[in-house]
């Protein structure tokens, strides 16, 4: 891409007519366990609740009056859905949005509050996709691809530029990587302006063809894709964002599911922010040490966006909790008479443990005539408070089974 510094400078001056830069902000609690300065561009609190305004805005902001006036289309269940119609709306067009059939009801009602129709039709993103081209080419509209876009990928790279007005001193600069345009934008800046800047790269292990690729050294192919993260889970490796990625970029690391989700569950409870999966793949890269960092290091990392379904969310949160041994459920047998469920409750009460459930079974086929089946959970303050518990039932002559 020639003179791509400049193109994404003319995309910050579009930009500036609608975006509100997000702040750059130092992360005590990560820092401590990085031993280096980190710091959190919250892009999750961006219009839309996610960074892919930037790219769709620009995009079609710099359509011609002629053509823009016609309306466009992208296919998309996301954050790019929700850029698009947005962006569409501040220009007064029309706006056509094709998803997976299977899209959650609340994010086809968010995208249609934007103004824009939405057309359901496939099974996946790429029947959607194909749906969408044909669209495109039927009712004669702009078709706004998600990332594999010259003007696209430069709206994305505002936010480098941003980062170096707020901060001149990042060594290097952590962001998720799904189709690249993210990437590709930020790095470009970067090592145009700034070549001394690191650039790291983080992909969800699901969907790792662009790390498969940039190890390889060219374009890789994955049968499918599986991750919580998906804001990056891309299948397919576009030649254009590939080309930056390998010119550019200089690290890529992969974080598993399990990884994603404490993450989660760090930023809401030591930063209190609500972040979707592929913008705490970055916090998750850093919480498990997948790239050296220097203590005497700035390290930014890029909160891609904050659109997380709330049923993932309450899901990350409770496994959370039984990991980190702050909720417990077990099972154990009683004689079915008056007092035997009190008399349990009370040791738990004793030992400090706060019953949040209790299931109370004497109808299964299993229990012999005269017993009962309880099921409880407990909220507890962490593994030794839970042993605790434990210790207490066994001295008492309770013979339990934890659930995990």
């Amino acid at each position: 891409m020639q003179n791509f510094v400049q193109h994404v400078r003319e995309a910050k001056k579009r930009l500036d007519d609608l975006i509100v830069p997000t702040s750059l902000a130092y992360a005590p609690k990560l820092s401590q366990i990085a031993q280096a300065s980190v710091y959190l561009k919250k892009e999750n609190l961006q219009l839309t609740g996610a960074f892919k305004i930037r790219g769709a805005f620009n995009k079609i902001a710099s359509l011609p009056q002629s053509i823009r006036q016609k309306g466009v289309i992208a296919a998309s269940a996301g954050n790019h859905a929700q850029g698009v119609a947005y962006s569409s709306r501040h220009f007064g067009i029309p706006s056509v949005i094709v998803m997976p059939e299977a899209t959650p009801l609340l994010k086809v009602g968010a995208t249609k509050e934007l103004g824009a129709e939405v057309v359901l039709a496939g099974d996946n993103y790429d029947e959607a996709y194909q749906k969408a081209l044909q669209i495109a080419q039927e009712r004669d509209l702009v078709f706004i691809h998600p990332f594999a876009d010259e003007e696209v990928i430069a709206g994305q790279g505002t936010i480098a530029l941003e980062m170096m007005e707020q901060m001149d001193n990042i060594d290097t600069v952590v962001v998720p990587v799904g189709g690249g345009g993210l990437i590709g934008g930020i790095a470009g800046a970067y090592k145009a302006l700034k070549p001394s800047v690191r650039i790291v790269g983080v992909v969800a292990k699901g969907a790792d063809a662009m790390k498969r690729s940039f190890e390889q050294g060219h374009i890789q192919k994955v049968d499918s894709v599986r991750t919580i993260a998906d804001g990056i889970a891309v299948r397919d490796v576009n030649a254009l964002n590939f080309e930056l990625i390998q010119k550019y970029v200089d690290v890529m690391v992969s974080v598993d599911d399990e990884e994603i989700a404490s993450a989660i569950l760090f930023l809401i409870e030591k930063q209190k922010l609500v972040v979707e999966g592929a913008g705490a793949a970055c916090v998750a890269s850093v919480l498990r040490h997948k790239f050296d960092i220097n203590p005497k290091e700035n390290v930014a990392l890029v909160l891609s966006g904050g659109n997380i379904d709330v049923s993932m969310l309450g899901l990350i949160i409770e496994k959370g909790l039984l990991k980190t041994h702050r909720k417990m459920k077990f099972e154990v047998c009683l004689v079915d008479k008056p007092g035997s469920l009190q008399n349990l409750t009370d040791i738990l009460t004793k030992a400090g443990a706060n019953i949040v459930q209790i299931d109370y079974d004497r109808t299964s086929a299993t229990l012999e005539y005269g017993d009962a089946l309880v099921t409880m959970a407990l909220e507890t303050k962490g593994k030794e408070h839970k042993e605790l518990v434990f210790e207490q039932l066994r001295k008492n002559g309770y013979h339990f089974k934890e659930i995990n």
